[in-house]
């Protein structure tokens, strides 16, 4: 099961990359028009930090601390710079769950959600879930934008 999380995080990472790549100008990925209150480059922003996070920090021992006002906060980071984070994220990625074992799925998350034990397993779920709604955000800000 770990194995698959991690192949469906790596998989939404890259597809993330692919998003901002497909954006005709570099300057429309940081664009907010009326009704949109989050743009491409800090929903990615906040999709990176968080899973570097919830997974790099407290599954891969990283030491990551995170800004959370930054991933919204930040403005024109150039693609490139995105791109490069989003392939650290996914080294990352692969560097925790190849240190995950299956059987710490079933264990208890090191932080709550929202002051609810939860197992590594539902937090992953979560993750995920999580993810796919900003990347959906993120394809329809594209095609919205573009």
């Amino acid at each position: 099961m770990k194995n698959h999380f991690k192949e469906i995080f790596l998989k939404n990472l890259d597809s993330l990359a692919a998003e901002l790549s497909a954006y005709t100008d570099e300057n429309h990925i940081w664009e907010l028009r009326s009704g949109i209150s989050n743009c491409a480059g800090n929903l990615a922003l906040h999709l990176i930090g968080n899973l570097n996070h919830f997974i790099g920090s407290q599954l891969g021992n990283t030491g990551y601390v995170r800004e959370r006002e930054k991933e919204f906060g930040d403005k024109d980071v150039s693609r490139d710079v995105l791109v490069e984070k989003i392939t650290a994220t996914k080294k990352m990625i692969q560097i925790a769950f190849d240190n995950l074992r299956e059987n710490d799925l079933q264990k208890q998350f090191p932080l709550t959600h929202f002051g609810e034990a939860k197992t590594t397993h539902e937090v992953l779920l979560i993750l995920l879930t999580h993810f796919n709604y900003h990347l959906g955000q993120v394809n329809y800000h594209r095609r919205l934008i573009n």
